[in-house]
């Protein structure tokens, strides 16, 4: 089958290759999943540089990739929740990095997949798992975010973010949004009031929000060290970061996100009911993921790139 893989790390994109690859075997509860589309998200090509390297485990070659959408093509015999044709969705992240969902088919545990939303294209499906996920459990189980909230969340306007702003919002939280100006229209449109980066913002948000605001939600670290200072006096803490273990200093807490098979099931159901939309950057070919991973690196892409699988 096809895939694609590279052999060692490096820093640029030029160690992707499209080659022929043997299709992964599956385990007892384990299904294989024939591929239509797959997303890029920064951790896979920062995955590639090593930078992960003390973390997981690497075997050569690697394919990248964790989010997936397809059609269970094979099943495991303990497997009794999936079968043959269905379709799903998932976050395929394994102990170690190697069998990816670049490619034709991958196999997966099936902790880490639900069915696919009803209404959501392939495209769509494979846009939300790792981001998805991302935003969930630090909206939902990190933070415990509802009505009697005031929220902000740094990088409101990425693949992260803008999954966060549309679910605090749909628990009646008031949200506030950092993102460049160019997508403040945008911010609110998903329900989020848009303040620009830089300085002067902790002014700027008390202005708007005099007490303060109960928690702060971290997607892109470059705002995290004046988080503290815009929390209310009795929210003192409630910080999420998923890019800055060092919020644990400030008495916050580090997300890791970890695939899960029930919150798979509840965004799928945000997206079938109308609650969460997904914004597609761009759709590159698998040949072309030398390109998506181009556009991803420059770091102001709004929405999710997704990569297609024919």
């Amino acid at each position: 089958m096809k895939a694609i893989t590279y052999s060692s790390y490096g820093d640029s994109v030029g160690i992707l290759e499209l080659t022929d690859v043997d299709e992964p075997k599956i385990g007892p509860d384990w299904v294989k999943v024939a591929v239509r589309a797959s997303s890029v998200n920064p951790v896979d090509w920062k995955l590639a540089t090593g930078g992960m390297d003390g973390a997981l485990d690497t075997f050569f070659p690697v394919t990248p990739g964790w989010d997936v959408a397809g059609v269970v093509e094979q099943v495991g015999p303990a497997v009794t929740t999936l079968e043959p044709g269905d379709e799903v969705f998932g976050y395929v992240r394994k102990d170690a990095v190697h069998g990816g969902t670049y490619a034709e088919k991958v196999s997966a545990p099936i902790r880490t997949l639900a069915r696919k939303p009803r209404n959501a294209s392939f495209a769509e499906a494979a846009a939300i798992p790792l981001a998805g996920l991302t935003a969930f459990q630090t909206v939902v189980h990190a933070l415990d975010i509802g009505p009697s909230d005031t929220v902000l969340i740094h990088g409101a306007s990425g693949g992260v973010g803008s999954f966060a702003v549309q679910i605090a919002a749909s628990l009646g939280a008031r949200v506030l949004g950092t993102a460049s100006e160019a997508n403040h229209d945008y911010l609110r449109g998903l329900g989020a009031e848009p303040f620009v980066y830089g300085e002067g913002l902790v002014d700027r948000v008390r202005s708007a929000i005099p007490e303060g605001v109960t928690a702060v939600l971290d997607f892109n670290g470059a705002d995290l060290a004046v988080s503290p200072y815009l929390l209310s006096e009795t929210s003192a803490g409630r910080i999420a970061s998923v890019i800055d273990p060092g919020v644990k200093e400030m008495g916050g807490q580090y997300v890791f996100v970890s695939p899960d098979f029930h919150d798979l099931e509840e965004l799928a159901g945000l997206f079938d009911d109308g609650t969460l939309t997904v914004e597609i950057a761009a759709t590159f070919a698998l040949a072309d993921t030398r390109q998506a991973w181009e556009l991803s690196q420059q770091g102001h892409t709004r929405g999710k790139i997704v990569i297609t699988v024919d």
